[in-house]
């Protein structure tokens, strides 16, 4: 399984980024995935989680970035995205995308992206 994260970039406070995870290996339309990400000095932290149910799925997300950011599947592309907006300077960090589980804890997945950096300006 191999997951490649994209889209990070620069941006100032306000603005808005998409971030990209394309799944290789596994189909994503059968599994949980979620978003973490590392500031430096920080620990992993969950961001979001897109769940798989037959039919549909379900969102669950950290509270500091809750009404700011979607995590989305596309199923036909194998992919799993993060739209953020209202970006705020505490968001600078690696993000991290992982496969397997919708779980919070980063010890309940077993395939990581590489990850890609964020970083909000005052």
């Amino acid at each position: 399984v191999q997951l490649q994260a994209s889209g990070g970039g620069l941006v100032q406070a306000g603005g808005s980024l998409r971030l990209s995870c394309a799944a290789s290996g596994r189909t994503v339309s059968r599994n949980g995935m979620s978003w973490f990400r590392q500031a430096p000095g920080k620990e992993r932290e969950f961001v979001a989680a897109i769940s798989w149910r037959g039919g549909g799925s379900s969102t669950n997300y950290a509270d500091s970035v809750k009404g700011r950011f979607t995590i989305s599947r596309d199923n036909a592309e194998n992919t799993v995205y993060l739209q953020m907006n209202s970006l705020k300077p505490e968001d600078t960090a690696v993000y991290y995308c992982a496969l397997g589980s919708t779980g919070w804890s980063t010890t309940d997945y077993d395939f990581w992206g590489q990850g890609t950096q964020v970083t909000v300006s005052s």
